[in-house]
């Protein structure tokens, strides 16, 4: 498996600014991300808001960590590139489209390099579930997230 990568998204019933709160708040990501272990903050922007995190990741095959770097862009963006790791590259966002009368479109995209080696078990029926749950399922859960809060 060279890459794990693709784009998903949903339509969610609340506006922009309430579903960038949720998207920007990236240490709480664990408690609505599948997959998404833990995440702690590494350094922090004059905001207060964390720039460089260190993530923990269960891929099904075993669990990864990685120091991301945040950019934000609100309330339409939240982008993220890997700058060491367990993995070889890792860049992904968020993209928020406001569709008016309180509905937003939500689209996440990811790009992974696994690397040689974990790429090795990475393959057939892990793959399909690992493509499931980092790039399928995060809208949906985001949708949940709001909807049901």
């Amino acid at each position: 498996m060279g890459h794990i990568s693709g784009s998903s998204s949903a339509e969610v019933e609340a506006p922009v600014d309430e579903v960038w709160r949720v998207v920007e708040d990236v240490l709480t990501a664990p408690d609505w991300q599948g997959g998404l272990v833990a995440m702690s903050a590494l350094e922090r922007d004059a905001g207060g808001r964390p720039t460089l995190v260190e993530t923990e990741n269960d891929i099904k095959v075993r669990h990864v960590k990685t120091w991301v770097r945040f950019r934000y862009e609100p309330p339409a963006r939240l982008s993220w590139t890997q700058e060491k790791g367990d993995l070889k590259s890792v860049t992904g966002s968020w993209r928020l489209e406001d569709l008016g009368d309180g509905r937003t479109r939500a689209t996440y995209t990811i790009d992974a390099d696994p690397g040689r080696l974990l790429g090795m078990l990475i393959r057939g029926p892990v793959e399909a579930a690992i493509l499931a749950m980092l790039v399928n399922a995060r809208p949906g859960e985001l949708k949940v997230r709001i909807e049901n809060a």
